[in-house]
């Protein structure tokens, strides 16, 4: 399928759950992503830390997600942390399908230690971001922190998603990994089958 991204390979479709592929000259990257999991993970991209975010992001989201990237990282991180994001993204996107009769929009709240992150989302096909992460620090072992806005924003792109996050905190780790756990339990919700809804959650009948 030809999208935005270049071309994506679509496969092992189910019931909101499916796989998505991307190669380029700089990464080539698979997602499998189930929304009504159990929170399983199986990441792999090269970047100690970034494994580690998106773990905390399955887990807490209870979304089955396993990530196989290769990318040009002796360049530097930057085209396998954006790729990646791109393609959960797209996964997302995917997954959700029409989109009807889920919940729409989530939140969630949460703390680590000092540190204390706040994720609003819609993931009604509107793509907006807006990240205010407060980092002290270049890095957080091999991820380079400037780029978590990048990733993000790279995420709501493609998965259709207004996304607000924002955190306060000292440590780095902290701030970073309460975000991510934020934005999983909040994607949870949006993305839940609301049992009382019907069609399509918004008033002009039509997502996008």
């Amino acid at each position: 399928m030809t999208t935005p991204l270049g071309q994506l390979v679509i496969g092992g479709r189910g019931t909101r759950s499916l796989t998505v592929s991307r190669e380029t000259k700089e990464t080539r990257i698979t997602v499998s992503l189930g929304l009504d999991g159990s929170g399983r993970t199986d990441i792999q991209t090269g970047i100690g830390f970034y494994d580690h975010m998106l773990t905390a992001f399955g887990h807490h989201g209870l979304f089955d997600l396993t990530i196989r990237a290769k990318g040009d990282l002796e360049v530097d991180e930057h085209h396998t942390v954006e790729d990646v994001a791109l393609v959960v993204g797209a996964a997302f996107n995917e997954a959700l399908g029409d989109r009807a009769g889920i919940r729409r929009y989530g939140d969630a709240a949460v703390a680590m230690d000092e540190s204390l992150a706040t994720a609003v989302v819609d993931v009604g096909g509107r793509p907006y971001c807006v990240v205010d992460l407060p980092f002290r620090g270049a890095r957080a072992g091999g991820l380079p922190l400037q780029l978590v806005e990048h990733a993000l924003e790279a995420f709501a792109r493609t998965s259709g998603t207004t996304l607000h996050l924002r955190g306060t905190g000292r440590n780095d780790h902290h701030l970073c990994e309460a975000a991510y756990k934020a934005l999983g339990r909040a994607l949870r919700v949006a993305c839940e089958p609301d049992p009382r809804r019907t069609g399509i959650p918004s008033t002009k009948g039509s997502l996008g």
